[in-house]
């Protein structure tokens, strides 16, 4: 009896033991307000109370508007994990998103208009030179969208003479000026989505950019447009932070690895763009920790 009073206490204490040591870290899954160094970033950030996160709002799968108003999508997903690493759990009311259309992610990250940027950011070097990254989280390829009944192209050899729109200053459309420079760029845009309209309506033969993009877009206009050719580039999407904020840049890829590790990066990209273009979940790039 004595014997199994005493086994009985022990595991009492164990059981209690275990439930005072849950992790007070930056792990996203932890669901306290996490304990964060004095003076780095996300201690300023969790200070103030709200984290800026610049995204898109055009793009079906990784950064659109809902019929809400809200964002969602795959990076707005990854936007929130890293929040409840600064915040934990309760994250209601602490994260603003920030349309952060191509040509000014940059400058948002330099002038503090945005503390970090999740928006298909493909890291590149001269970005580099403007910006740190964090990442890579997932990894594009460049393709073509055209309209269903267009069977006239199949791949960059076929847009001599077409015409081709891309968004400003994207990486896409300066790759696809260099590989054809005869083809006709006179209308270009700020947002993927109104290069889409255009393709609709007929002012533009073909839309390029990453691949799980257009297959977004393609999703959401089912029986209109088509994804041809196979994918003619490697785009390493990364989030934008501060140049010089090597701390910060090293949380955050912390953060995308646990992402990764507690099955939750799988998880969103099933439940956005997986779940609207029908990819498959795609192996989970190797980060660079430069």
């Amino acid at each position: 009896m004595y014997r199994r009073l005493i086994i009985a206490v022990t595991a009492l204490a164990l059981l209690a033991t275990a439930a005072g040591c849950g992790d007070n870290s930056t792990n996203a899954g932890g669901g306290k307000k996490p304990d964060l160094p004095a003076g780095s970033t996300a201690k300023a950030i969790q200070d103030k109370g709200k984290l800026a996160v610049g995204t898109k709002f055009d793009q079906p799968g990784f950064g659109n508007k809902s019929l809400s108003d809200q964002p969602e999508g795959f990076d707005v997903e990854v936007g929130k994990y890293i929040a409840k690493a600064i915040f934990g759990d309760d994250i209601e009311g602490k994260v603003d998103f920030i349309e952060a259309q191509t040509p000014v992610r940059e400058e948002f990250i330099q002038q503090g208009k945005v503390d970090l940027v999740v928006a298909t950011y493909s890291i590149t070097d001269a970005r580099k030179e403007k910006v740190g990254f964090a990442g890579p989280y997932l990894v594009a390829g460049q393709s073509l969208l055209v309209k269903q009944a267009d069977n006239s192209i199949s791949g960059p050899e076929s847009l001599p003479g077409k015409k081709v729109c891309g968004v400003r200053d994207s990486t896409p459309l300066k790759r696809i000026m260099g590989m054809v420079p005869d083809a006709d760029y006179s209308l270009l845009f700020n947002a993927y989505a109104d290069c889409v309209e255009a393709l609709k309506d007929g002012r533009v033969d073909v839309v390029t950019t990453d691949d799980q993009i257009l297959a977004g877009f393609a999703a959401e206009n089912p029986g209109q447009l088509k994804l041809v050719g196979k994918p003619f580039s490697t785009e390493n999407y990364g989030v934008g932070v501060k140049k010089d904020d090597n701390w910060f840049r090293a949380f955050v890829n912390d953060q995308l690895q646990k992402m990764h590790d507690d099955g939750s990066w799988a998880k969103a990209y099933t439940d956005t763009i997986g779940a609207k273009a029908g990819i498959p979940v795609p192996p989970f790039p190797t980060i660079d920790r430069y």
